[in-house]
This record gives structure tokens, C-alpha cells and sequence, in this order.
């Protein structure tokens, strides 16, 4: 169910009345306000519609129980270490199969963007889920702009590679090859719930949670929604996906939520809420991730069993 929300819903009150007086004077910051240095502002966004009703995880847990691999495999490795990473100035090179590639400064990117609070949850492969209020905007949006080639149908992402500001990309055991790599099919890149983060909770993206540019792709398990993007290229044929890569027969490309198809090592059909302690009770896991009337027609035909 979708309901348009306000900031009211979005954020525990505590949170929400502590940070209003930051907020003022946020008016027109839809488009992306920069302070003087350049940096992101904290950001005033119109709800969305594409929300779904449920309360958001608490702010803490959203930002110290985290993948990201570059900064270490524990789920406190990124808040421990991610604060040395510089995401200011930042870019992203937009290349392949498109009219217009280049460098475009995350500023020219964000600014022609109206942006959206979207509460959204993300369902790890782990089996944990979270409720989040991102806030960011289509990625269609950069897409378009970039204009794509008759001949594109995938869309591939690219993250950062700074070892000495990564730790977890230093030192003699790697859990991963470098830099970590993504892709969607072009529609699904396109499809208006596909959207690129900018922040969550109305300020930044925390550098733990893929500062300062990071996918989200609701439907599709956690590791899809790269992080600290610098590199997206448009291509005609599928492109190599860091997990798939490593292990295929547990990652599949496409990675839908869906209950109806187990990891090889546990279960799919049910998921914990962090935050809900312990004892609390697993939920029932959603065909992909609660919007199945949304995307099921993108894998119309498809063998949801094989194309995993």
C-alpha cells in the first residue's frame, strides 16, 4: 500500500524536531542545495508517492549495520572505517553507449534532479531487512540525459577503488576483486522506482552507506544497490556483477527478491527486521520486496528459478 508521506512520517519525532532548525530554509532545495564548498547541503525533498507505509528502521541501525566490503566484511567495519574516505569533489565518468558521455561533476548531476523522500525497504541476502527514508531521484533521469544508443540494454556501475582510504581493498587477503561492479537491464535501470541516493533521514548519505552517490533498486536483494559510484556505462551486452563473479550458483545476476528461491545455504522465505531485537518476529519475504505489481512485467516469461 502507498500513501504520500511527509517528514512527520518519515522521521521518529526526536529526530525530526532536532533537526527541523537545520532544515529551515531548505525551501527550493528539491533540485539539490550545495554549500558554499560544494558539498551536499542537508537536503528538503518532496515525498513520494512510490513510498511504502511502514516505519522507518531508527537512524543508528541504518547507519552501523552495513555491507561494504571496502571497508571491511564485519557489519561494524564501514561506521569504524569509512570515515576517512574523501567524497568531495566527486564525479562520475557516464560512458559506453550513449550520445553524450563525459565526467559530470555529482553537482550537475543532482541539480536538474527533483529529489524524493522515498521509504523504501532493502532486503539483504542474509536474511535482514531494513525500512529506509532515502532521499535521491531516478536514475532515468541521468540516463535520459546521457542519452542512450539504439544498441544499449544493460546498464553497468562501477565503484570507487582507493585502497589507501579503503582498508578493505589493502593487505594480503582480498574478499573481493576490485573495484566492485554492477548491472541492471536497461529497463530496469529505467523503471521510475530504480533511483539514485544522495541521502537518507533528510541529510547526507553517511560515507558508511555509499557516500555520496549510491543505487537503490527496491526490488532486488541489497548487494545490487552499489555504493559510491564513479562509473556508469551503457552496454549491449550483460556485464560482469561482482558477486555473480564470485560465486554464481549463489548470486545470481538478476537478483529479485523472491521467497520461492533459496540461497543454496538458507532460506529466502522469511527475513529479521533489524532493530526489532532478537525475539522479534521474522516476516513473511514479499515477491520482490513488496512490488511485485510493479515490476513483475519486466520478467514476463522469464523462469524466475533460473534467471535468479
Amino acid at each position: 500500500m502507498r500513501r504520500k508521506l511527509g517528514y512527520a512520517d518519515v522521521t521518529p519525532k526526536n529526530l525530526y524536531l532536532s533537526r527541523r532548525t537545520l532544515m529551515a530554509g531548505a525551501a527550493g532545495l528539491a533540485a539539490g542545495a550545495l554549500l558554499p564548498g560544494g558539498a551536499l547541503a542537508r537536503i528538503a525533498a518532496e515525498a513520494s508517492p512510490y513510498s511504502i507505509d511502514a516505519t522507518p528502521t531508527a537512524y543508528e541501525d541504518i547507519t552501523s549495520y552495513n555491507n561494504f566490503y571496502e571497508f571491511g566484511v564485519d557489519k561494524g567495519d564501514p561506521k569504524a572505517h569509512a570515515g576517512a574516505l574523501t567524497t568531495e569533489p566527486w564525479s562520475v565518468v557516464i560512458d559506453g553507449l550513449v550520445g553524450r558521455p563525459g565526467t559530470y561533476p555529482l553537482e550537475d548531476l543532482v541539480a536538474p534532479a527533483r529529489l524524493e523522500e522515498r521509504i523504501y525497504r532493502l532486503r539483504c541476502v542474509e536474511g535482514w531487512s531494513m525500512v529506509i527514508p532515502w532521499i535521491g531521484f531516478p536514475l532515468a533521469d541521468v540516463l535520459s540525459r546521457a542519452e542512450p544508443g539504439s544498441g544499449a540494454r544493460y546498464v553497468a556501475f562501477e565503484t570507487l577503488m582507493r585502497p589507501e582510504e579503503m582498508p578493505g581493498q589493502r593487505g594480503f587477503f582480498q574478499p573481493l576483486d576490485w573495484p566492485y561492479v554492477e548491472g541492471l537491464r536497461l529497463d530496469e535501470a529505467m523503471h521510475p522506482l530504480t533511483i539514485l541516493a544522495t541521502g537518507l533521514y533528510g541529510e547526507e548519505l553517511p560515507n558508511q552507506n555509499g557516500a555520496p552517490l549510491r543505487l537503490v533498486v527496491p526490488w532486488k536483494y541489497g548487494f545490487k544497490s552499489i555504493k559510491s559510484i564513479v562509473r556508469i556505462t551503457l552496454t549491449a551486452d550483460q556485464p560482469p556483477t561482482t558477486w555473480n563473479l564470485q560465486n554464481p550458483r549463489e548470486y545470481g545476476f538478476y537478483s529479485n527478491v523472491n521467497p520461492a528461491v533459496d540461497h543454496p545455504r538458507w532460506s529466502q522465505a522469511t527475513e529479521r527486521v533489524i532493530g526489532g531485537g532478537i525475539f522479534a518476529p521474522r516476516r513473511e519475504t514479499e515477491l520482490f520486496n513488496g512490488y511485485a505489481e510493479e515490476v513483475g512485467h519486466l520478467y514476463a516469461g522469464m523462469d524466475l528459478t533460473v534467471h535468479y
